[in-house]
């Protein structure tokens, strides 16, 4: 892996115990009220902690919501081995499938019908910490995926990069368009996005 990959990649925090309930109590604060209702004082009342335990690991509500967004992201990605011999369609694949994974889930559901707006800050104006797990996970699957000979030989990083904010933005408009393409046009469209990025 290049400087460049490893730079973007991210070191997956472990938690323990009493920060999993934390971050499980923001994740259905999330689902149900949107991030607006995530609070400290709300968060230390369904976790049966106190305030000054949340603030020993985190500095505000928002670096919660930052923390369950990547937590959820971390245990999404362990679905996918980056580092096993794959070419350009199993790359494919499983962009196709991780999203579908990720509109699945309760937290990144509610927020992308719900709080597109919200989506939109904690995924697009910075590039945070699950991006960058994400991001991870491409760069090294790209890279192996090039000895196969069936995706280009650019930088890998780059490459990532575009297929994130490609996938991003589809997932993002996914509902506002949802009446202009169905649901199996939608899926090929983003296929032939994504591998035409990748070809040779």
């Amino acid at each position: 892996m290049t400087k460049r990959q490893a730079d973007a990649s991210v070191a997956l925090p472990t938690w323990e115990p009493t920060q999993e309930r934390i971050l499980d109590a923001a994740d259905t604060l999330i689902a149900g009220r949107g991030v607006r209702g995530v609070t400290i004082a709300e968060l230390a009342r369904r976790a049966q902690v106190s305030r000054p335990t949340i603030y020993r690991s985190w500095s505000d509500a928002d670096d919660v919501v930052r923390a369950a967004l990547l937590r959820r992201v971390a245990a999404l990605l362990s679905a996918f081995d980056a580092s096993s011999p794959a070419g350009r369609d199993a790359i494919v694949d499983d962009v196709l499938r991780f999203s579908s994974r990720f509109r699945a889930d309760p937290v990144y559901r509610h927020l992308l019908a719900d709080e597109p707006e919200v989506f939109t800050r904690y995924t697009l104006e910075r590039v945070g910490s699950s991006q960058r797990a994400i991001l991870g996970w491409l760069a090294a699957a790209i890279a192996t995926a090039q000895h196969s000979g069936t995706v280009r030989r650019d930088d890998p990083q780059a490459m990532a990069v575009m297929m994130l904010l490609i996938t991003q933005s589809a997932l993002l408009s996914h509902g506002t368009v949802s009446e202009l393409i169905d649901e199996a046009s939608w899926e090929r469209e983003l296929r032939a996005a994504l591998d035409g990025l990748l070809r040779p």
